[in-house]
């Protein structure tokens, strides 16, 4: 991966969590309807003066239920993903901190939070996975680029809108 060295810390915890979820997610009340695209599988280039991210999920069904995760950044929701897809975003330089969380009506919510220094034209990956150990958990990081590549032009685009809860 090119770039600094990203920085990372996986915390797996109950929301809601401490400042520093309320520092990579967004409002609580904020739920995403997901539509995928199995049409585009292209791969960007990073917008003039910015860097782009990738986040991949890679989660079959669970259970003949959706899995949905919610992707957060600076404390705004950025998107989500549906089973296995993905979708890119924009950044500015600099430090960000990540949050993705997801809900399950069999094993509830869980939380992952990450951070990275992000640099201008240089592209990151990050990756989602479920995993069971005597509790459902999200297995969250950087992803390697090759792997996250191939992941992109397998899977469908996920294309989020979000709306608060009522």
């Amino acid at each position: 991966m090119k770039g600094p060295l990203l920085l990372f810390i996986a915390i797996s915890a109950q929301l809601p969590g401490g400042l520093m979820a309320q520092q990579a997610c967004g409002p609580k009340d904020t739920h995403f309807k997901v539509d995928l695209d199995d049409t585009r599988h292209d791969l960007a280039k990073p917008e003039s003066g910015k860097a782009l991210v990738y986040f991949v999920q890679d989660m079959d069904k669970q259970n003949g239920l959706g899995v949905t995760t919610q992707v957060g950044i600076d404390g705004n929701w950025v998107g989500a993903n549906r089973d296995n897809s993905w979708f890119a975003v924009s950044v500015a330089p600099g430090e960000h901190h990540i949050c993705v969380t997801g809900k399950s009506h069999i094993y509830g919510e869980v939380l992952e939070l990450a951070h990275f220094t992000a640099e201008a034209g240089q592209t990151y990956y990050f990756r989602s996975r479920n995993f069971r150990w005597h509790a459902w958990r999200l297995d969250f990081g950087p992803a390697d680029s090759d792997q996250a590549t191939y992941m992109i032009r397998s899977y469908p685009l996920s294309i989020s809108h979000g709306s608060a809860a009522k």
